[in-house]
């Protein structure tokens, strides 16, 4: 496997995780240090992997509810051989969110060692079902 293909499988392996609400998933894409930031508010919000964690084993998975899985890798920028930068799309219900994500290749393959993210937009639940009947 090339450092692309192991990447491209770290970055399916979040999509999974983040549709799935599988935690096993999850640990394995995040570095135990990893932390979480969000600044929609205004103010900087910081969440360690823990708290994530704990936040995605008690969601209703997308997965669960028929929703497909919607995610897209929109940029890939390596600042090394074994460190990337990775922006990705992807919707959990009703909101779409644009991450960056920050990739190091260690021990233990490609992980993320933080993550931000912005909810980009949040998809009307009447336009979603028009768009499905037609």
């Amino acid at each position: 496997m090339t450092i692309h293909t192991e990447l491209l499988a770290a970055i399916d392996t979040y999509f999974d995780a983040i549709h799935h609400c599988d935690v096993d998933k999850l640990n394995a894409v995040f570095h135990p240090q990893s932390s979480l930031f969000d600044a929609d508010n205004g103010t900087v919000f910081v969440e360690p992997i823990d708290s994530f964690r704990r936040d995605v084993a008690g969601r209703v998975s997308p997965a669960s509810k028929g929703q497909t899985r919607q995610a897209e890798v929109l940029l890939i920028d390596f600042l090394s051989p074994i460190s990337a930068t990775v922006k990705i799309r992807i919707r959990a219900h009703q909101n779409v969110f644009v991450d960056h994500l920050g990739f190091v290749h260690g021990q233990d393959g490609w992980q993320i060692v933080s993550k931000i993210w912005h909810l980009e937009s949040i998809v009307d639940t009447d336009e979603q079902t028009q768009g499905t009947a037609a």
